[in-house]
């Protein structure tokens, strides 16, 4: 009895064994292929368990997330006007056919990314040499980046590959060349910035002579107006005047003699000789008659 228990604990082990080989997961981020004898009978790429025979299959697994190749130091290409330029890129990648994978690269992912860097390198040698500086810089930039996927991707397919994108993170020009393109352009900037301020000093010069001239102008239609109006005024006062003492013109010479007097004999010293009979004194005359 005790050797029949021993012998199915036994059996039990071993049918535990058999199927824990027997049984295989794929995670959702993989693909797997099962080979047998060396050979890829089968492809799994949905999550979940798998079988396999034991001993005579085996399974290799793939990540099928999107991956990333970055070139690393950034390389040197050469534009139509023959300027050299650094490019700093990087590419956006993921298997989708693991088994056509497999074959042409032996699954090997550096094999992989040697072959999409070689792609993408002489996709952009050929983009490169076909536009200018500012082309790549800024003008044509994005349709640079989807030539270079596109022809990226045609060849990638051929080793189960899909490229998704390929971006330029950065287009300089090598050091000997960016010191003259900054002098220059010091240069042009200075240069217009001459011209902006000789701009700016001829209009400040117009209007100052405008505001020069509208400050002539307004100062002489107020004099004219002063003037006008002092003329009207002092026409005003002699009309006044005039048939005020047009009412008694005896008055008016008294009057007019009190200030010649006035005007005359300002200070203690003054000395003034004139005939006593002289007309100048005739209201002093009368005054002593009068009294």
């Amino acid at each position: 009895m005790n050797k029949m228990t021993g012998n199915l604990l036994i059996g039990a082990v071993a049918v535990l064994v058999l199927l824990s080989m027997s049984i295989f997961v794929v995670d959702q981020r993989q693909s797997a292929i099962v080979f047998q004898l060396g050979e890829a009978i089968r492809v799994k790429t949905e999550a979940g368990l798998g079988f396999k025979v034991p001993l005579l299959q085996n399974v290799r697994y793939f990540d099928s997330r999107i991956l990333t190749l970055d070139a690393g130091e950034p390389e040197r290409f050469i534009t139509a006007e023959k300027k050299n330029v650094l490019v700093d890129s990087f590419v956006k990648w993921r298997i989708v056919d693991v088994k056509q994978y497999y074959v042409s690269v032996g699954g090997d992912e550096a094999r992989a990314r040697n072959r999409l860097l070689q792609t993408v390198n002489s996709s952009m040698r050929e983009e490169f040499g076909k536009r200018t500086i500012n082309e790549v810089v800024s003008g044509a930039r994005d349709k640079i980046m989807e030539v270079l996927r596109t022809k990226a991707d045609t060849d990638a397919r051929k080793i189960g590959v899909e490229v998704l994108d390929v971006r330029l993170k950065r287009v300089d020009f090598p050091l000997e060349i960016s010191e003259s393109v900054y002098r220059r352009m010091d240069a042009e900037r200075k240069r217009v910035a001459n011209e902006l301020r000789a701009t700016g000093n001829a209009e400040s010069e117009k209007i100052r002579a405008d505001a020069d001239r509208q400050r002539e102008i307004i100062l002489a239609e107020a004099y004219r107006t002063a003037q006008q109006t002092k003329g009207e005024g002092d026409a005003r006062a002699s009309a006044l005047y005039a048939a005020a003492f047009g009412r008694n013109p005896e008055f008016y010479s008294f009057y007019r003699s009190l200030e010649a007097y006035k005007q005359s004999f300002r200070n203690k010293s003054d000395v003034m000789v004139l005939d006593p009979s002289s007309a100048f004194f005739k209201y002093l005359k009368s005054s002593g008659k009068g009294g």
